[in-house]
């Protein structure tokens, strides 16, 4: 229940810049306490209170913004999500999440194909946002001779938007050299027909012989992009995000837009450590901590700055067909022994990287689908607390898709942050189709297991993971209340998934704002709206503690503000 606690103000000397009255502000401070204003100086809020209290402080300079009973809260912080990626595709062939059968998939390539016709016959083409789980009809099968049929010599790349699949034509796998004899590399594999050859689907880390061939964005196309998205994100309420698989060129580009002074969203970043046969720990570690000596800009300030104290390791894959990429406890149904790849660092390895990063001050962020990838990263988490307690490090698992029911208790007694994606909570193709049947009722019981965790005691936090699905935060809010999809998703999609309980509204607050702050070592700075914190705050057309949880996938922003500065208001 939500508590409206007596104006509480701390006695400042300097007049507010801009006083938020008449509101239903909601702090997510401790208590969840409701008040009625804001003050904010120089980029800090000054005062949290009532109306009266605040409009005391006033004096001419003071602007006054009416908020007519409307809610606001603290800006939204999306604790993963790819943003460079993100705005990238908003500018390439895109498939856009679509249901497609087969003849509509290559009609939207061919339509890309045509508008671009001048790059014939060597230019690569580039396919985005194609949501494999969702290819109808169901389980429908879709390989390199899918693109050969397309009047084309170019070479086509199609990326899945789970980002752990490309489908390439034949042109594409000569180019990369790949043929029945070429091996799987580590961390990923080369899936072949009946008849032993490549199907054109690459799996992980084998992707990148067909991705390294393509040309790199230009620097001029890569600043677009990272614009793109920053207007994206601030129509959707995002004051911070981390960029959770950061390559140097997304460093260099949003460190581009921040010195035209247009960088509008906190903006922090996680350098990835590869998979690598004979990966040395303390190279890569040291990799790493040379891009944070080059581009962290220290404490957080009014003005969103650049921050690069989190490092990306990827576990494993992920856990739906066709992939079958996550790695499991026990084997997937219908598929033998195959209990998916072998974590993709040994765990010795990732132990010593994992203390080898803390000891730079340096903290893992994880990505683990499965529940055997999840039990390893928290073994390493384990052996990280031996030396470094929470409060120091942050350590956070992404995904957690499927994780055994004995780990749910280790998430807190280790500090371990999981980072959901309250969007996946849902029936739908790829839950449904793609895992369910793989898993077995033991295991689905326990799918995308929010609430199981958040009773368990987790720090649950938020984040997208956009592009790999649309960037839609109130939607994922509404699905990680309700575990439903929309109406619109169709009878076969109807219900709730799994036995997870969902989260509170107020849970799923908390883990888009006050929780992803934690993840990101800024609790002292953002997260909630407390007198000496930064002005990140969003307002909203509706109350979402008051209205039934499936309209809070309606949920408009009407205004962003980042350190006291307003960098989107809606249209009227």
């Amino acid at each position: 229940m939500l508590l409206v606690l007596a104006a509480t103000a701390l006695a400042v000397s300097n007049v507010p810049d801009t006083i938020y009255t008449n509101g239903y502000v909601y702090t997510v401070d401790k208590v969840n306490s409701v008040q009625q204003a804001i003050a904010v100086k120089d980029g800090r809020i000054s005062y949290v209170g009532s109306t009266a209290g605040a409009t005391a402080l006033a004096k001419p300079t003071t602007k006054i913004v009416d908020l007519h009973g409307r809610m606001l809260m603290p800006g939204l912080i999306d604790g993963h999500m790819h943003p460079q990626d993100g705005g990238t595709v908003l500018l390439k062939c895109n498939l856009n999440y679509e249901k497609l059968t087969v003849p509509q998939f290559q009609q939207r390539i061919q339509a890309c194909l045509d508008q671009t016709h001048a790059r014939e016959p060597d230019q690569w083409l580039e396919v985005v946002n194609w949501f494999q789980q969702d290819m109808l009809p169901a389980g429908v099968a879709v390989t390199s001779a899918t693109l050969d049929s397309l009047p084309t010599h170019r070479p086509i790349a199609v990326m899945s938007s789970f980002g752990h699949t490309v489908l390439a034509n034949s042109r594409a796998l000569q180019l990369a050299r790949i043929d029945a004899k070429t091996p799987d590399p580590v961390g990923g594999k080369i899936q072949h027909n009946a008849d032993g050859k490549p199907s054109g689907l690459l799996e992980d880390a084998a992707q990148t012989k067909v991705m390294d061939l393509i040309p790199a964005p230009t620097r001029a196309e890569s600043v677009a992009a990272a614009r793109a998205a920053l207007e994206a994100l601030r129509k959707q309420g995002i004051t911070t995000f981390l960029d959770a698989a950061a390559e140097s060129i997304d460093l260099e580009s949003f460190s581009t837009v921040q010195r035209a002074g247009d960088l509008t969203v906190r903006a922090h970043f996680a350098p990835v450590i590869k998979p690598a046969a004979n990966l040395d720990p303390v190279a890569a570690v040291a990799a790493v901590k040379a891009l944070a000596r080059r581009f962290d800009q220290g404490a957080l300030r009014p003005a969103p700055g650049i921050s690069v104290h989190n490092t990306k390791l990827f576990l494993d894959g992920v856990i739906t067909a066709p992939a079958f990429t996550g790695a499991m406890l026990e084997p997937y149904l219908t598929r033998g022994k195959d209990r998916g790849p072998d974590v993709y660092f040994p765990a010795p390895v990732l132990k010593a990287l994992l203390l080898g990063l803390a000891r730079n001050g340096l903290e893992p962020h994880m990505h683990a689908d499965g529940d055997r990838a999840v039990h390893e990263g928290l073994d390493a988490i384990e052996a990280l607390r031996k030396e470094f307690p929470e409060s120091q490090i942050r350590a956070a698992i992404a995904h957690n898709e499927i994780v055994a029911p004995a780990d749910f208790p280790r998430f807190a007694s280790l500090g371990a942050i999981p980072v959901l994606s309250f969007q996946w909570e849902k029936p739908a193709s790829d839950t449904i189709e793609g895992a369910r049947d793989y898993l077995g009722p033991q295991r689905f019981k326990y799918l995308e297991p929010a609430g199981f965790l958040a009773n368990a005691g987790a720090r649950v936090a938020y984040g997208s993971d956009w592009p790999v699905d649309r960037l839609d935060e109130w939607f994922a809010l509404k699905v990680g209340v309700t575990r439903e999809n929309s109406a619109a998703a169709g009878p076969s999609y109807r219900g709730r998934l799994s036995t997870d309980p969902g989260l509170s509204v107020a849970t799923a607050i908390r883990a888009i704002t006050a929780n992803a702050a934690y993840e990101l070592h800024a609790e002292q700075a953002v997260g909630s709206l407390e007198v000496g914190k930064l002005a990140d705050l969003i307002v909203l057309d509706r109350n979402i503690t008051k209205i039934p949880a499936r309209e809070i996938a309606d949920v408009k922003v009407l205004m962003t503000v980042v350190g006291g500065t307003t960098v989107f208001t809606a249209p009227p």
